[in-house]
């Protein structure tokens, strides 16, 4: 049976499709399976360490244990960093279906010998081996959704599937606390289940593997990989070379890079100090661990969904934002001991870096061409694998150490401040690090990536929040200065980078527009009236190269406001559509952005100029700055001859006004072909054009006479 022809798979949603739905189930299963192993895990190597240094000192033991923990951790990220792109080359020529029954067979007896061999070494063997084998089984997984659904269905599989990689780590969370709770009662009953409490859970961990094997079993559809469909990766040494090459040359990436490391930083101290923490700093026990381990889940969840309801708010802003606001959770975890409250922070601190990743990942998506955009992913990827290592390989370290130098300050591993005893501090200390650590990289990334400088952070943020239009003042005033101009018509703008199509396809609009029946007015800028043309000679003639920044500013705001008064007002007085070649948001991209001029000054001048004309919407062409400059068939104006650095500057620019207030902003890839360009363009305008027909027009309508045909009755009528 070929699933792309399946007829209800057309009609019903992916999980109607069987074969998807067998592989989801045997992702379901192994996903839990790997997420029960490293909570089950870290709460055996914590206990059987503290077992063996029974009679050492709380310090010694405690550093022992955050030790203990952290190899669990180690190990879980170990084969990815050695092997992964051999792995995935490897798994990307075997028979898909093996691979993964193998895989899970593996693991799953892997798991089982463990509660036979409870020893800390063999824990970390069976980890890295089953590790390995996950990543033959993830890539295996990965390869074989797209030959069980539809093209059409492919991207929604793609996102359950990976709702269910990491939606599943807190129901194993909370699986394991209760498994957890109940182990004691049942060894009673069942002495294999004892000496250990995770002894359940690992056997159920095995059980999950052992049932995603047998489903994988009775999936035939899937088959060997051709050599066409063959993918590789790069190593992760290869990956953060040729990223941070490249995010030379990007300061926003660099800053998003930066933000991101800080971010990972800190949620490491959270995970290689959380279950020592938790379970016997603060007594939470093993049940105590799952619970906030699943907080950490939900958390995430919640913020990478809540983030994306901020629309029209900067992207960037809130990058930067999250990851400060996500040092003041982490710092209360560290100042307040309490199970209760550090699982409500958890909570808090795992949506602020759902928030922080979602929007860093949308960032990439957005200022980074196609061609190097995977490589930008695959840097920020094994750069996060890497600092999680490290992190989680030497905050156990850290703890210990500062722990024993207060201990030798005061005498005793505790410190008591008021009413509030902290019992081995060191882990605090280390945790109120990776505060200090997110605050000061979070506010380092806000100040390079900001752009909307000048405008007040809480007052933008409140905006936002109330879904008011990004054209309102910090002071509540229009942002394009005092009252707009009352209008009938409307106000088309295109905007873009240098040889974009934006003539053309403004010309193709405007004919268009008239053979619908409207009144259209197509205008550009600078250089549409008397006074602009004269204006226009100045600014683009390469014999003013050294015309200053602020000049070249008023001069097009000079322009721009003898456009308006002269041309664009009149034409929407009378209900006329205007079709502008550049407007406002040209001065913003070129003179804010490009030449880095404070945005908020050059806002001002231009809502000043305009007397608060907005568009009605804003068509932005989106053009690497090579591709256009390369159509230009004439000799490079002044703007054109400027170097490459320059004018990626500006298609950041306008791709960042875009983003903050993208209802009023039509953004297309302008590599395009030119016609798929145009009827996109005109499905757009298509909805917000007022009827061709005036209001008068339709009145007297109403008062024609009904005409009816001779001889016929009411009745014939009816």
């Amino acid at each position: 049976m070929n699933i792309r022809s399946h007829p209800a798979s057309e009609r019903n949603g992916v999980l109607s499709i069987r074969p998807f739905r067998r592989l989801w189930i045997a992702l379901s299963l192994s996903s839990l399976g790997d997420w029960l192993s490293i909570v089950a895990l870290t709460v055996l190597a914590a206990t059987l360490t503290g077992k063996h240094l029974a009679h050492a000192g709380v310090v010694e033991a405690t550093a022992a244990q955050g030790a203990a923990v952290s190899g669990v951790w180690i190990a879980t990220l170990l084969p990815a960093l050695l092997f992964g792109p051999l792995a995935g080359a490897i798994a990307d020529r075997l028979n898909r279906r093996m691979t993964m029954i193998t895989g899970d067979i593996i693991r799953g007896l892997l798991f089982l010998t463990i509660p036979i061999f409870p020893n800390l070494t063999w824990i970390y063997v069976v980890k890295f081996l089953a590790g390995c084998a996950s990543l033959f089984w993830n890539p295996a997984t990965a390869a074989s959704v797209p030959n069980l659904v539809p093209k059409d269905k492919l991207e929604r599989a793609n996102q359950l599937s990976l709702l269910t990689t990491y939606g599943t780590a807190p129901i194993a969370a909370g699986l394991f606390s209760v498994l957890a709770l109940i182990s004691g009662p049942l060894g009673s009953v069942a002495p294999f289940l004892q000496p250990n409490k995770v002894n359940l859970a690992l056997y159920f961990n095995a059980a999950s593997y052992g049932i995603s094997a047998l489903t994988v079993f009775f999936l035939r559809e899937i088959r060997k990989p051709s050599a066409s469909e063959r993918i590789s990766q790069p190593s992760v040494a290869k990956s953060i070379w040729e990223g941070w090459r490249f995010l030379r040359q990007t300061p926003v990436l660099r800053a998003l890079a930066l933000g991101m490391a800080g971010a990972f930083a800190a949620a490491g101290v959270v995970v290689g100090l959380g279950y020592v923490y938790i379970s016997d700093t603060l007594h939470g026990g093993s049940a105590g661990w799952g619970l906030v381990f699943s907080a950490i889940f939900v958390g995430l969840a919640l913020g990478m969904v809540g983030g994306t309801r901020l629309k029209d708010f900067s992207l960037r802003r809130l990058f930067g934002l999250s990851i400060v606001s996500a040092a003041v959770p982490l710092a209360l975890i560290a100042l307040v001991p309490n199970l209760a409250l550090v699982t409500l922070f958890v909570v808090l601190l795992g949506a602020l870096a759902g928030i922080a990743y979602a929007t860093g990942n949308t960032i990439v998506g957005l200022e980074v061409d196609d061609e190097i955009r995977g490589r930008a992913f695959a840097f920020f990827q094994s750069t996060i694998q890497v600092i999680l290592f490290l992190v989680i390989a030497i905050s156990g370290f850290l703890s210990t150490g500062f722990t024993k130098l207060i201990s030798d300050i005061t005498g005793s591993g505790n410190l008591k401040i008021g009413s509030v005893v902290y019992h081995s501090v060191g882990q605090n200390v280390v945790l109120l690090l990776g505060a200090v650590v997110a605050a000061t990289v979070g506010v380092f990334a806000y100040r390079k990536m900001d752009d909307r400088k000048g405008v007040p952070l809480s007052q933008d943020l409140m905006r936002a929040i109330r879904r008011e239009p990004l054209s309102d003042m910090p002071d509540g005033q229009p942002s394009w200065g005092g009252k707009a101009p009352a209008r009938r018509g409307l106000l088309l703008a295109f905007e873009g980078g240098e040889g974009a199509g934006k003539t053309t396809q403004g010309r193709v609009l405007s004919i268009w527009l008239r053979d619908q029946g409207y009144d259209v007015v197509s205008t550009h800028e600078p250089g549409a009236t008397k006074v602009g043309m004269r204006l226009r000679a100045v600014l683009l003639d390469t014999a003013h190269a050294g015309l200053s920044a602020r000049a070249e500013t008023l001069m097009y705001a000079a322009d721009r406001a003898e456009h308006v008064i002269s041309v664009i007002v009149p034409a929407i007085d009378r209900g006329a559509i205007v079709v502008t070649d550049r407007y406002v948001d040209s001065s913003l991209a070129y003179q804010g952005t490009g030449r880095d001029l404070p945005m908020s000054e050059v806002a001002r001048i231009n809502r000043w100029a305009t007397g608060g004309l907005v568009p009605d919407l804003t068509i932005v062409l989106d053009l690497p700055p090579a591709a256009g400059l390369g159509r230009r068939a004439r000799s490079a104006d002044r703007l054109e001859a400027e170097p490459t650095e320059f004018h990626e500057r500006v298609r950041a620019g306008f791709r960042s006004l875009a983003q903050a207030e993208p209802r009023r902003y039509l953004v297309l890839d302008a590599t395009r072909p030119a016609d798929e360009l145009s009827r996109e363009i005109q499905d757009r305008v298509r909805d917000i054009l007022p009827d061709p027909v005036p209001p008068s027009a339709e009145a007297v309508t109403g008062t024609f006479p009904a005409i009816r045909e001779p001889g016929r009755t009411r009745a014939n009528q009816q």
